[in-house]
């Protein structure tokens, strides 16, 4: 089931196999991530050191082109279509593909993406959606007409809560662990707190644990370098976790790189940035 809930320029999207949370989003309608957006640009630079280019998208707005995304075809001065495929990061303007469609002679946006809802709804076909806003269903009803149902409580309390912990640095682990969440430019630390669970034999804790981990990670969208300190292993038991890491990652639908251990002992994650992680959408 997929389900909706809207506050006022904020929707809250969840997908759920039963009782369990297995996707979240935050999605502001007035002020989208631009996945998908469509633009009229022009090839402002040639970058070859960075393989791409630079394209004025409009309104003080900048894009980056790769090479390998239909750069070569393209000459300062340019103007095409582009399609967004990455969100915007810190001071790094959206990443583009070039489209083969016709474009304006102005940079400026042509039409808008599907926006996470009717993407999470395309990837799940066969789900049902909640919605509670009738405003909202009317805007999507082109899309998605005969799937969506009406209800006052789309998030009923015990999502309400889950979903509100999302927002906290501290997520609750099987057994009684814990898992603190620091966030940093260069790379995000998963640290696993055992204390809890001390009547565990370290391996078959930290084996449990895992899946909760993977599951926290793409409920919070987090992205780039991402480093887990897992409880109290030594090398060779360390070893033991490769293969349930890379099975329990294998269902992002981002497919996760799991790169192995490091010297200091911590898992080494990259996960690819698409969407802005939730910390950034939720950050005042």
């Amino acid at each position: 089931m997929i389900a909706a809930s809207r506050r006022g320029e904020m929707v809250r999207v969840a997908m759920l196999r039963g009782d369990v949370l297995t996707e979240f989003c935050s999605w502001d309608l007035a002020a989208p991530a631009m996945v998908g957006d469509v633009y009229t640009g022009r090839v402002d630079a040639v970058m070859p050191g960075l393989a791409g280019r630079f394209v004025a998208l409009g309104s003080d707005l900048s894009g980056f082109l790769p090479d390998s995304a239909g750069g070569k075809r393209l000459s300062i001065g340019n103007y095409a279509a582009f399609r967004v495929t990455r969100a915007a990061q810190n001071d790094k303007g959206p990443r583009l593909v070039l489209v083969d469609e016709p474009s304006g002679d102005t940079p400026g946006l042509l039409r808008r993406g599907p926006g996470p809802l009717r993407e999470l709804a395309a990837d799940h076909p066969g789900e049902n959606i909640l919605i509670d806003d009738y405003a909202l269903m009317a805007d999507l009803r082109p899309d998605l007409e005969g799937r969506m149902r009406y209800s006052a409580q789309a998030f009923d309390p015990v999502l309400e809560d889950e979903v509100a912990a999302l927002a906290e640095p501290v997520a609750a682990l099987p057994h009684g662990a814990k898992l603190h969440i620091t966030l940093a430019p260069a790379a995000t630390l998963l640290d696993v707190d055992a204390a809890g669970a001390s009547s565990m034999a370290p391996l078959a804790l930290n084996l449990a644990i895992i899946p909760e981990i993977c599951r926290q990670i793409r409920l919070r969208n987090l992205s780039g370098g991402i480093l887990i300190d897992f409880a109290g292993l030594k090398p060779a038991a360390r070893a033991k976790l490769a293969t349930p890491l890379r099975d329990a990652l294998a269902h992002d639908p981002l497919r996760p790189d799991f790169l192995g251990f490091s010297h200091l002992g911590l898992a080494e994650l990259t996960r690819r940035r698409i969407h802005p992680p939730l910390h950034e959408i939720l950050r005042p």
